[in-house]
């Protein structure tokens, strides 16, 4: 605003701006430029706090933390998760690993790459139906669990420390309960309706 009042005031002490017409002008721009700066602020207001944002947000913190720990061995946090679970459950399809981490395929296809490359998962046809890849842990993929084991170990126990080991406990069982909630947006309509009622059943 301080820009135009100054053209403004320029052109009136020249003599090419009737005063009554640069006062009204003035009049007029001062509340447009007070509600726009208003507006960012009062829209922010009324924007309630988003429950997904907040998720993200603590679970890329808490990544990038035990990221830090996990750095010499070569693994990132998800593909650390990625061979814990092979190893404690066996060797199982994508789709079934996809369900067990809530990952989606796509995703899941995209992390697990470097892990093939670098031999430390397998991906074979499986036994019963061999249009089924399965996936399992290598002996390397064993060897670089440990190794990684021990410093995720540490991971937890600075987490624990510094967040608190009642907190922490009490946030994994929130959590839990997170996941298993169900939360597909249901269809409307005639078949939201059946889907709906099929879930009830």
């Amino acid at each position: 605003m301080g820009v135009v009042v100054k053209h403004l005031e320029r052109q009136r002490i020249r003599g090419g701006l009737d005063i009554g017409v640069y006062a009204r002008i003035v009049s007029v721009y001062a509340p447009i430029v007070k509600r726009n700066l208003l507006m960012p602020s009062e829209s922010s207001a009324r924007w309630p706090e988003c429950n997904c944002l907040a998720l993200r947000q603590a679970a890329r913190h808490v990544s990038q933390f035990y990221d830090q720990y996990l750095a010499s061995t070569g693994l990132r946090t998800t593909q650390f998760s990625i061979l814990a679970k092979l190893k404690g459950l066996g060797p199982m399809t994508i789709n079934a690993l996809a369900r067990e981490l809530v990952m989606d395929r796509t995703t899941l296809g995209r992390t697990m790459l470097p892990l093939e490359r670098d031999g430390l998962i397998s991906i074979k046809d499986g036994i019963l139906d061999r249009r089924i890849k399965e996936l399992a842990v290598t002996k390397a993929g064993t060897e670089r669990l440990q190794r990684a084991a021990k410093l995720w170990v540490e991971a937890q126990k600075e987490f624990e420390e510094r967040f608190g080991a009642g907190r922490a406990a009490d946030l994994r069982g929130l959590l839990n309960e997170v996941v298993s909630c169900e939360l597909e947006k249901v269809a409307s309509g005639p078949a939201g309706q059946r889907q709906q009622t099929r879930a009830t059943l």
